[in-house]
């Protein structure tokens, strides 16, 4: 995944489910400008997942690479169910970079409109809603918080 055009919207993000101890985890909330989008956590990588719920807040300046966005986090985690082609609207953590990714359409590693990750990643939630993603022109700050 290579660096994308950054400009200044901000992103919000804040997630809900269960934790590892049957207590709630927070919905995930991820603000785009004016847009709000709900996501879900999936089962599809659950150490990948509880080590991102362990870390958040997370925030920084995220790169564009087509439609997706992928923001650097202080997580590392080996590849765990990893897979380069993911459902639109999934968020999953990249091993190789050390970033969660957010994708609504085709990268420029897709055939069709898939989305494609330029290696593999570990999908740990799904946006509900991407529409609001597609009129983005460029990256954006991105920030993941747990859900009060």
């Amino acid at each position: 995944m290579s660096s994308g055009e950054a400009f200044n919207s901000a992103v919000g993000v804040s997630i809900k489910s269960s934790g590892r101890d049957g207590g709630p985890m927070s919905d995930l909330t991820i603000r785009v400008d004016d847009h709000t989008l709900r996501a879900t956590w999936t089962d599809d990588a659950p150490t990948t997942r509880d080590a991102i719920a362990d870390a958040l807040p997370i925030a920084g300046e995220a790169s564009r690479w087509g439609d997706e966005l992928y923001v650097r986090t202080p997580v590392d985690v080996p590849a765990e169910n990893a897979r380069e082609t993911v459902p639109v609207g999934a968020v999953a953590y990249w091993p190789q970079g050390n970033a969660l990714c957010l994708f609504w359409g085709p990268t420029p590693a897709s055939d069709g409109a898939e989305p494609r990750a330029a290696s593999p990643v570990n999908v740990v939630a799904e946006i509900d809603e991407v529409a609001p993603l597609r009129s983005l022109s460029g990256g954006a700050t991105v920030s993941l918080e747990s859900a009060k």
